[in-house]
Parts: structure tokens; C-alpha cells; sequence
């Protein structure tokens, strides 16, 4: 999935503390943003204030996912859809 996209940086929680995805993220130039686990011989260095954009956004489909029709996709038209998630949007960041 990564191989289609090419963002400037790869934002992950520590599940995602693997060499072989880092390795393969600084390959093609993408920087990782993801915590070292606890058990790590050597610890890596984190941008822990790129980090919290990760929470903001988790945070902000926690809220969206509140109304029942977003969470259920109750709409069937992709349009409709859109639509509904545009208006739940709009309404959290109203509130």
C-alpha cells in the first residue's frame, strides 16, 4: 500500500517499530515518525511534536465516527457519503 504514495513523512504508532519498514522509508526518502519501542537496543530519535499531529487526526475520527450514519456508512452512494462526512465535520468543528 505504501508504494503508491509518496508523503514527506510516515506517521505510526510503536506497532510499527520494525527495521525493515524504517529501512524501507528512509530508501525512498519518507522520514519515520514512530516512537522506538521500550525494548529497543538502540534507540532511535523522534520528532515527538510531528508525532502529536498523529493524535489530533486519531482523535478527530473518534469524533467523527460519534454519528451513527458515518460509523454504520448508512449511506450508499459514495456521494451521499461524502456528503454526510463533509456535514459531521463541519459540525465538530463548529462545537
Amino acid at each position: 500500500m505504501l508504494e503508491n504514495i509518496d508523503p514527506d513523512a510516515f506517521l505510526a504508532d510503536r506497532a510499527y517499530d520494525a527495521d525493515r519498514l524504517i529501512d524501507r522509508l528512509t530508501e525512498r526518502g519518507i522520514t519515520p515518525v514512530i516512537p522506538p519501542k521500550r525494548n529497543r537496543t538502540t534507540q532511535r530519535k523522534t520528532d515527538f511534536a510531528l508525532y502529536r499531529e498523529r493524535n489530533l487526526v486519531e482523535r478527530f475520527f473518534n469524533k467523527l465516527k460519534q454519528f451513527r450514519a458515518i460509523a454504520t456508512r448508512y449511506d450508499k452512494l459514495k456521494s451521499t457519503f461524502l456528503a454526510a462526512v463533509q456535514f459531521a465535520s463541519i459540525i465538530i468543528l463548529l462545537n
